[in-house]
Formats: C-alpha cells, structure tokens, sequence
C-alpha cells in the first residue's frame, strides 16, 4: 500500500535530497505539507507538483 502522506525523512528518501532539505523546501513553501496533532506530513501529491514546478511542467500537461 502506497502511503498518502509522508514523513520529512521518506520525502527526503523520495526526492533523493537530505531530511533537512526538505524542512527547508517546507518552510519556503515550496513542498505543501499538513499538520496532524503536532506532526507534519508532505502529501505524495505534493512531491509530484514540486518536481513538475523544477521541470516546468504545468499543471494542464501534467495532467494529461
């Protein structure tokens, strides 16, 4: 079963880039992430939006 929502650690693992990366990227709002309780979580979603945005996918192509 493939996870809805990620750890900072897994996203880090997905991406390819280090834990701390991804707080950054996080705290610059370029990674959407949630709150439950007083963790975060980076939905999977939002890994594939962030990596269109560094590609120059938009929205419109990536769906299609």
């Amino acid at each position: 079963m493939n996870k809805l929502l990620l750890t900072a650690a897994e996203a880090a693992a997905v991406l390819g880039v280090g834990r701390s990366t991804v707080y950054e990227l996080m705290a610059a709002g370029q990674i959407e992430s949630v709150r439950i309780g007083r963790s975060r979580r980076i939905p999977r979603a939002a890994l594939v939006a962030y990596v269109d945005r560094l590609r120059g996918v938009s929205d419109t192509e990536a769906a299609a």
